[in-house]
């Protein structure tokens, strides 16, 4: 292995030298960075083998070599690692929609893992773990000293066995644990529902389905309203979304914009820049559209949510997002293993960069906490007393008993939405505004 190695950096060493030759003078500048580099390659090459003849027990090689070469990509940014043979088998698998787990996105930040967020309908979510909260220890042990990719490492386990998690929320005096059980996570790309006038498209996270899932949810659920004419408009849901494949974002995007610009990415170098541009084509049909976010919506998400605010395509309500405004391109490499590298930036139509402001919404709206009803308590709302109370009150003759029926149902719809902000306050606000914009444009 030593002679690997040493022969490895000796050919790149001896490589720089040949280039160099081949190329003519140098400046004195360029000479001192190329002596500073070869110096620092000895460097490696002594300690890499003063720690196998030295240390106390007895190395592995390539656990070594790993290491390092983690610990150089770690070193650039947080979303840059080294990935082996198994988890780079296990990210294409995530990609793809199912894998074992426990249903979180994370990143590190002071040394802790923060949740990006959890995923919906997994054991990291059913368990209540939020957006923000950051995971101290793992079965007991602080994740302190650990990258980001062994603390992912000692979260991963078999399906059905519990692993503990030691929580710190903002605003909480002490940190607490939370039981987990890992389980199979399979992910619904994309879940359509109609909740009153409004078509809700709730995407959880960008795998290779997300596109398909969506343009068929939002074809099933007009042709089940009895077309686009029979609703206000869509909300996007966003919040805790953790991003996944750029391609999907675009397709989402183009989804809702007939012409334009989605999103720019600007690399190193210019010929590493592109720009991707909508087709025409809505498939929401002109209907307005309302964006939620919060800050679990990450990368991807903030692609589709700042290309509609940009075109002023849609209403981005909620809290601001996670700010993650970088490209990560993942090249496979010798062994069976790749690497995921920051290779760009990503640009709004507007010429904005996200990373590390996120996306601000149009109208902040913070989510209110879950308001918890008894059923002990399931009686009626008492409804004030009004003229139609009032004994021998005159009848309204100005409405046929179809439209006096027509107008119930629509007073009935709006409690309907209005008992839904004591779950779902954002959500509830959302739909409110598309029926604001739905009676301005009548």
């Amino acid at each position: 292995m030593k002679k690997i190695l040493l022969g490895t950096l000796a050919g790149a060493v001896v490589g720089l030298v040949i280039a160099v030759q081949v190329s003519g003078p140098i400046s004195a500048q360029e000479n001192e960075r190329l002596k500073t580099t070869y110096e620092q390659l000895d460097l490696f090459g002594d300690i890499f083998e003063r720690i196998r003849s030295t240390y106390v027990e007895e190395v592995d090689d390539v656990a070594l070599i790993e290491a390092a070469i983690n610990g150089m990509l770690t070193s650039l940014d947080p979303h840059s690692s080294y990935l082996p043979p198994k988890d780079f088998d296990e990210m294409q698998v995530e990609t793809r929609g199912e894998f074992g787990g426990l249903g979180i996105e994370v990143t590190q930040e002071d040394g802790f893992v923060k949740v990006v967020s959890p995923i919906d309908d997994t054991p990291a979510a059913r368990a209540g773990i939020e957006a923000g909260d950051f995971i101290t220890q793992i079965d007991g042990e602080s994740v302190l000293g650990l990258t980001l990719d062994q603390a992912v490492e000692l979260m991963r386990g078999e399906v059905g066995e519990e692993i503990l998690l030691t929580i710190f929320r903002e605003g909480t005096d002490e940190p607490f644990d939370v039981t987990i059980v890992r389980d199979i996570i399979k992910l619904t790309a994309v879940k359509v529902r109609t909740e009153g006038r409004a078509i809700v498209l709730r995407i959880t996270s960008f795998t290779e389905k997300t596109y398909s899932n969506l343009v068929e949810g939002i074809a099933e659920e007009i042709e089940a309203n009895g077309g686009v004419d029979n609703i206000d408009g869509f909300v996007l849901d966003l919040r805790n979304n953790p991003g996944g494949l750029l391609s999907q974002a675009i397709a989402v995007s183009d989804a809702f914009l007939d012409a334009g610009e989605i999103v720019s990415t600007r690399g190193r170098n210019v010929e590493d820049s592109d720009r991707f541009n909508a087709k025409s084509g809505d498939f929401a049909e002109g209907k307005p559209i309302v964006v939620l976010i919060n800050g679990g919506s990450a990368s991807a998400s903030e692609i589709v949510a700042g290309a509609l605010q940009d075109h002023r395509r849609a209403i981005i309500i909620g809290t601001k997002s996670f700010g993650k405004g970088s490209v990560q391109t993942i090249m496979p490499i010798a062994g069976n293993g790749a690497m995921r590298l920051t290779t760009a930036r990503y640009y709004t139509p507007s010429g904005r960069s996200i990373q590390s402001l996120g996306i601000t919404p149009d109208i902040l709206v913070e989510q209110r906490p879950r308001v918890e009803k008894d059923d002990s308590e399931d009686t009626p709302t008492r409804r004030g007393r009004s003229e139609a109370d009032l004994r021998g009150s005159l009848n309204n003759d100005s409405l046929t008993d179809e439209e006096i029926e027509q107008l119930e149902a629509e007073r009935a719809e709006q409690e309907e939405i209005a008992a839904r902000r004591d779950d779902d306050f954002q959500l509830s606000y959302g739909l409110d505004i598309l029926r604001g914009l739905n009676v301005l444009a009548k």
